[in-house]
């Protein structure tokens, strides 16, 4: 009697957690898809039915979105501060994780500590901090030279995005490294190999799966920033998701819904795409560094 009760409770938690995630699922679906249908819209289709389906591909509106609100250039600078920022981030990232994971030195409990407290830092509370900083490094350089550099700079908002992402990066990192078991190094010892050789040629191959999920979470959290790029970008360099605001206004200011709608599109599609590839690797990188060998 108790077995079936037993069974009976797990079956109806079972179909609660189904029918928990078929809602999510279509509460997320439909504002999607609703997007991309609305993108191909024209103008004139938006005062009727809202759920209705296009007349036809009204590609102009992209243009549009492309052309007259330069959505083109913020995609090409979201891609420049994207990838560097990826490219400084793996580089300070990789050999500080494999450092505090697999020596032990003076310091190093208190480096780990660092880390992990960073985890805790929310973008969003220093980033008027950080513009007034380079503000204050912009007036010096400005007597100096007679121009700014810390500014409007894709490097230097990459550079940043890169530190701000260097905590969670190291720890998920180390945690992965930490799971590794030690013969591999030690061969490579006997084998008269260095550190060095040891890190790049041995145990960087070996964590790959945990890089490639690092560089996939990272990638979705540059390319969708907005705080530090609105702050810190104030002219022409703008990435996209400042630059859909700024198309978002204007056509709304316009009553000209398509272009404001195929901006979204824009930015909404790489990480889409990016998502539907690897997705499963995302899922398992969920529990990378969780259980130790």
């Amino acid at each position: 009697m108790e077995k079936k009760k037993g069974m009976r409770t797990e079956t109806l938690f079972k179909l609660f957690i189904y029918v928990a995630l078929f809602a999510l699922a279509i509460s997320i679906i439909i504002p999607v898809v609703w997007v991309f249908m609305a993108s191909i819209k024209e103008n004139k289709e938006f005062y009727g039915n809202p759920w209705s389906l296009p007349d036809g591909f009204y590609f102009q509106n992209f243009i549009e979105a492309f052309v007259e609100a330069n959505m083109g250039d913020y995609l090409l600078n979201s891609v420049i501060v994207t990838t560097l920022s990826l490219l400084i981030l793996l580089v300070v990232a990789l050999p500080a994780a494999y450092v505090l994971s697999r020596f032990k030195f003076m310091g190093s409990g208190l480096l780990n500590s660092f880390v992990k407290a960073g985890l805790f830092i929310n973008v969003s509370y220093i980033a008027v901090p950080i513009f007034l900083m380079l503000l204050g490094w912009d007036s010096g350089i400005k007597e100096l030279l007679g121009e700014g550099l810390f500014l409007n700079n894709r490097f230097i908002l990459a550079l940043i995005y890169a530190s701000t992402a260097l905590p969670f990066t190291i720890f998920l990192l180390s945690s992965y490294f930490e799971t590794l078991p030690a013969d591999f190094e030690e061969a490579a010892s006997i084998d008269g190999a260095g550190y060095f050789r040891t890190m790049f040629s041995v145990m960087l191959p070996m964590a790959a799966p945990s890089i490639i999920i690092v560089i996939l979470f990272n990638f979705l959290l540059f390319w969708n920033e907005y705080i530090l790029a609105l702050t810190l970008m104030p002219a022409e360099n703008k990435t996209l998701p400042v630059g859909l605001l700024n198309l978002m206004a204007a056509e709304r200011a316009a009553v000209n819904y398509g272009p404001m709608y195929a901006g979204m599109v824009i930015v909404m599609l790489p990480t889409l795409i990016l998502y539907i590839i690897v997705q499963k690797r995302l899922t398992q990188g969920m529990t990378v560094g969780g259980v130790k060998g």
